[in-house]
């Protein structure tokens, strides 16, 4: 997909400092209900994905809701969500962690 084509295309690349993709026996999906701008500013997720990476047996890659342009361009063409590290669709991970509530949602 031609990322060029969206807003703010990289919400939607893994190409941070500090993100990380390693191979564990038990793949967390940690899911947030909203765009990456305000997701990675959430601390609980960040917290979690670290200590979730931390452990030796599991690692955690996140996935955020994709802006409104992205959303129904995912939606004409059939693209499951995905984790933002590998692209891994979220039905296959073994667990998906998500967040109701968070400072925006009031």
């Amino acid at each position: 997909m031609n990322l060029s084509l969206f807003q703010k295309p990289s919400r939607y690349i893994d190409n941070e400092i500090n993100s990380l993709r390693k191979e564990a026996e038990i793949k967390v999906a940690l899911a947030f209900p909203d765009i990456y701008d305000i997701g990675m500013s959430h601390l609980r997720l960040r917290i979690l994905y670290k200590i979730i990476n931390d452990l030796p047996y599991a690692s955690a890659e996140r996935a955020f809701h994709p802006w409104l342009d992205m959303e129904v361009e995912m939606r004409h063409k059939g693209i499951l969500l995905s984790s933002l590290e590998t692209e891994r669709a979220l039905k296959d991970f073994d667990v998906v962690g998500f967040s109701l509530q968070y400072e925006l949602s009031y």
